[in-house]
C-alpha cells in the first residue's frame, strides 16, 4: 500500500465544523453558476470537482466568457480563471458578505455577470442570503486542508467504485448545497418523488438511483464518514453485511453508514470503500430489482490498452 493510501487522518465533526460551515456557504456562491448549465438528472449539472488543492466548478461558457471558479482550500483564496483574465478572492479574513461583494466585484471586472441568487441553501439556521451573513470568519488553514484531505481521499475511492458502471453517472464530486461528496448511479425507472418539498428535491427524486458518498455530518448527526442509500428505498435491508466491518444500516436516517474511524481502521480504505459501494449495489440488485449486468470490469487502463476485447468479455462475461 502506497503512502498515500496510509494518510488518512482523524477527523472530529467539532473542531471542523466551523470550517465546514463557512466553507459550504461561500462554496455556494460560484455554485450558483452551475444552475445556468443543462439540467443532468439528479442535478449531476451542479457537482464542483476536488482539485489537487481544493473544490472548483466545471468549466462554464456564458455570455462569450469561458470561466472556472476554483476554490483554493489550500492557500485559502478563490481564483476566477476566464479567457481574459484572472481575479483571486481572499478567503482568509472578513464575513461571508464582505466575500460575496468582493466576489461580485471580481466578477464584474471579467465581464462575468453576478450569480443569478445569492440565498444561502441547505444550512439550517443560516441567514437568508450572502448579503445577510455579517459573522466574521477566521481561516484555519489546518482545518481546511483536513477537509480538503477527507474529500480527496473520499473521490478516490468512489471514483474506483463508479468507473465500471455501464449507467448514467455523474461525475464524482461535491454537491455545494447539502456539502457531501457524491456518486451516483442510475436506472431508467421514473419514481414518484415525496409531495410537501422544495422543487428542486422533488426534482432530484425523478428517476431510481444508488448513491454513494461522504460527509462530514451536521450539528443533529455529527457522523462523518461514508454514506449510501437507494432511491426508492426497498424492504429487507435490514440485517445485511455491507462489505467492511463497521458499516451498518440506519432505518431512522434511511442511510448506511460506514464511520470515518472505522474506515482508516482497514488495511486499505481506499479498498473498503470500493467493498461498501458494491455492497450497497448489490443491496439493490437484490431487494430493489437492479439489473446485476450494469458493470463492467474493473482494470486499469493499461490492461484495457492491451487486452484483446474477446478475452476481456470472457473474463467479466
Amino acid at each position: 500500500m502506497s503512502d498515500r493510501l496510509n494518510a488518512w487522518p482523524a477527523l472530529d465533526y467539532e473542531d471542523l465544523a466551523p470550517m465546514v460551515d463557512y466553507v459550504n456557504r461561500v462554496v455556494q456562491v460560484a455554485g450558483k453558476y452551475t444552475l445556468d448549465e443543462p439540467f443532468e438528472v439528479g442535478w449531476g449539472n451542479i457537482v464542483l470537482d476536488v482539485t489537487p488543492r481544493g473544490l472548483s466548478t466545471p468549466t462554464l461558457r456564458q455570455r462569450g466568457v469561458t470561466f472556472t471558479v476554483h476554490y483554493n482550500l489550500l492557500d485559502g483564496g478563490v481564483v476566477i480563471e476566464a479567457d481574459n483574465g484572472s481575479r483571486t478572492v481572499p478567503l482568509s479574513q472578513g464575513s461571508v458578505a464582505t466575500f460575496y461583494a468582493s466576489f461580485c466585484d471580481a466578477a464584474d471586472e471579467l465581464g462575468i455577470h453576478r450569480p443569478r441568487s445569492s440565498l444561502i441553501c441547505e444550512i439550517p439556521d443560516a441567514p437568508p442570503c450572502f448579503e445577510d451573513d455579517n459573522v466574521e470568519r477566521t481561516w484555519d488553514g489546518h482545518a481546511a486542508r483536513l477537509i480538503w484531505t477527507a474529500f480527496n481521499l473520499a473521490a478516490d475511492g468512489l471514483e474506483a467504485w463508479q468507473a465500471p458502471f455501464l449507467g448514467h453517472h455523474p461525475r464524482v464530486g461535491v454537491m455545494w448545497g447539502g456539502f457531501d461528496l457524491s456518486a451516483t448511479r442510475y436506472r431508467a425507472q421514473p419514481t414518484v418523488p415525496p409531495p410537501h418539498q422544495p422543487p428542486f428535491m422533488q426534482n432530484a427524486q425523478l428517476d431510481a438511483y444508488v448513491s454513494v458518498g461522504f460527509s462530514f455530518g451536521d450539528a443533529k448527526a455529527p457522523n462523518v464518514g461514508m454514506y449510501a442509500y437507494i432511491w426508492p428505498q426497498p424492504d429487507g435491508l435490514g440485517g445485511r453485511s455491507w462489505g467492511v466491518e463497521g458499516a451498518a444500516w440506519h432505518p431512522d436516517a434511511g442511510l448506511v453508514r460506514l464511520p470515518w474511524a472505522k474506515l482508516r481502521e482497514t488495511a486499505d480504505p481506499h479498498q473498503a470503500i470500493v467493498a461498501f459501494g458494491d455492497a450497497v449495489y448489490d443491496a439493490a440488485v437484490e431487494t430493489a430489482g437492479w439489473p446485476s449486468d450494469l458493470v463492467g470490469p474493473r482494470v486499469e487502463g493499461w490492461y484495457m490498452s492491451r487486452t484483446p476485447a474477446a478475452l476481456v468479455q470472457h473474463q467479466h462475461g
